[in-house]
C-alpha cells in the first residue's frame, strides 16, 4: 500500500519524476505523459460520476473503472520486469478488460443503433463522459506510441484496457443520455 505522510518532497524541483521502479524521469517523458493522461481521463470520469449518482449501475461501474485505472498507471510506472517497492509489480489482467467488453455489452444492449454520429452533450454525465473519451484516446494514443519506442515496454493488457475503455465511454455517454433519446446528433451539411 502507499502511504503518503508528506505530499511535497522537493525531488521533482529537477524537472523529473520517479518510476515506480525508483527510476527517474524527466517529467515530460512519454511514460510519464501516457499514465499522466490516465489520470486526467480518470479526474474527467469523477466529474461525470458526480451527474450519475442517480443511475447507481452506471455509477458503481464507473467507480471500479476509477480504481482500475489506478492499476493501469501502476501497470505503466513499473516498465518492464520491473518490480515497485513493496517488491509485487501490479499489473492489469486479462479479467478486467473482459469486464469492460461485457459491460460495453451490456450498456449497448439497452440502446438502439446509432444512425448518425453523436456530438458530445446532452445531459451533463454524458458530455463529461465524451470528455473522458477523448481524453482516453489520447492516453491510448500515447500508450501506443511508447510502446513502439525501442527500448520500452508496455504490457499487452494496458494497450487492450485503455481501448475498450474508451469504446465502454463512449456507450456510458449514450446510456446517460436517457439510453440515447437525449443524443446529439450530427447533421452532415447542416450549416452550409
Amino acid at each position: 500500500m502507499v502511504v503518503l505522510n508528506k505530499i511535497y518532497t522537493r525531488t521533482g524541483d529537477d524537472g523529473t519524476t520517479a518510476l515506480g521502479t525508483g527510476e527517474r524521469r524527466k517529467k515530460y517523458d512519454l511514460r510519464v505523459a501516457a499514465y499522466g493522461t490516465l489520470d486526467e481521463t480518470n479526474a474527467a470520469i469523477g466529474i461525470a460520476r458526480l451527474h450519475t449518482a442517480g443511475e447507481s449501475a452506471l455509477h458503481e461501474s464507473l467507480a471500479r473503472i476509477q480504481n482500475d485505472l489506478f492499476d493501469v498507471g501502476a501497470d505503466l510506472t513499473t516498465p518492464g520486469k520491473g518490480k515497485g517497492p513493496g517488491g509485487a509489480r501490479l499489473t492489469v489482467t486479462a479479467a478486467q478488460v473482459t469486464w469492460l467488453e461485457r459491460e460495453i455489452d451490456r450498456l449497448n444492449g439497452e440502446l438502439a443503433p446509432l444512425r448518425s454520429f453523436i456530438l458530445p452533450g446532452g445531459f451533463a454525465a454524458a458530455a463529461y463522459l465524451h470528455l473522458a473519451r477523448t481524453i482516453c484516446r489520447r492516453a491510448e494514443r500515447l500508450i501506443a506510441e511508447l510502446k513502439d519506442r525501442p527500448g520500452e515496454t508496455v504490457t499487452p493488457e494496458v494497450l487492450q484496457y485503455v481501448n475498450r475503455l474508451s469504446d465502454y465511454l463512449f456507450v456510458a455517454a449514450r446510456c446517460a443520455n436517457d439510453k440515447g433519446a437525449r443524443d446529439v446528433l450530427w447533421q452532415p451539411g447542416r450549416n452550409r
